[in-house]
């Protein structure tokens, strides 16, 4: 698992960020990630659902949004 604290940016940067690190980590591996910008709160989980990765909610309060997202075979299918 990779931890990326992403606290610091501000959208869009987390979401690009989020992406190239799930480039480097092969199927069934998973990052473990914390958003604090509202914007990137909003569209980083929005994206990866969409492209069918697994998530799950670690932590939701106002300071900060915790994922853990699962990267899944996107080829099969």
């Amino acid at each position: 698992m990779i931890f990326i604290d992403l606290t610091s940016f501000r959208c869009p940067v987390p979401l690009v960020k989020v992406k190239l690190a799930l480039k480097s980590v092969s199927a069934g591996d998973s990052l473990h990630i914390l958003l604090s910008d509202p914007g990137s709160r909003r569209d980083v989980p929005a994206f990866f659902k969409k492209q069918g990765h697994t998530i799950v909610i670690l932590q939701d309060d106002a300071s900060q949004l915790g994922l853990l997202i699962t990267k899944v075979d996107l080829s099969q299918g």
